[in-house]
């Protein structure tokens, strides 16, 4: 244990944020890399946690957009009708 009461062994490292953060930003592959991060028991906890808040942040961001593409197709829908 390090001061603080905090393992180094389960620190995310420098180098492995920067990886993290690249693959992120690919599309189609920061999903299933957050699902492996995020569900792995293998994982360090911190990026566990932190992939698990991303994919929610995902879905609220998806619902939001649906959500609004829902309410611009209905306002087209009623004034292509008028």
């Amino acid at each position: 244990m390090d001061q603080g009461g905090f393992n180094s062994s389960s620190t995310v490292s420098f180098g492995e944020w920067m990886l993290t953060l690249f693959l992120t930003f690919i599309p189609i592959v920061n999903l299933i890399a957050l699902l492996v991060w995020a569900f792995s028991s293998s994982t360090k906890p911190s990026k566990s946690n932190w992939a698990k808040a991303v994919l929610v942040w995902m879905l609220i961001a998806m619902v939001i957009g649906f959500g609004f593409g829902a309410l611009g197709l209905g306002g087209a829908m009623l004034m292509g009708s008028a």
